[in-house]
């Protein structure tokens, strides 16, 4: 998976734009970090997993913010998360490449679908 903070991919031509994704961290105190050391890690692993899930071959404009702070009622807390955006893309693929949207390209001939 490419990933861009960008809106373009270098090399990449572009076919068409899937549309916009987010994944999210755990919610956490209003005032704080997300308890997890690694929650960049983890938010990015589900972004990049549901643009897969999509058949995306990228990510672009790729950027942190923050959701909205939600008050838990009583306790005087207030809770946020930490979203991972981004747009995904598909790409115009070469005839030598595997094409799963339209049959199958291998070795620069088009085959039959299975």
């Amino acid at each position: 998976m490419r990933i861009s903070s960008t809106d373009v991919i270098e090399g990449g031509r572009v076919l068409y734009t899937i549309g916009k994704i987010k994944a999210a961290s755990a919610w956490h105190a209003a005032n704080g970090a997300p308890l997890q050391d690694n929650w960049r890690e983890l938010v990015v692993s589900e972004l990049i997993r549901k643009a897969e899930d999509i058949d995306a071959d990228a990510i672009i404009s790729f950027d942190y913010e923050t959701d909205s702070i939600v008050p838990i009622e009583g306790t005087g807390l207030q809770l946020k998360r930490i979203l991972a955006t981004g747009r995904c893309q598909a790409f115009l693929r070469s005839p030598t490449e595997r094409d799963l949207t339209d049959g199958r390209f291998e070795a620069g001939h088009r085959t039959s679908r299975d």
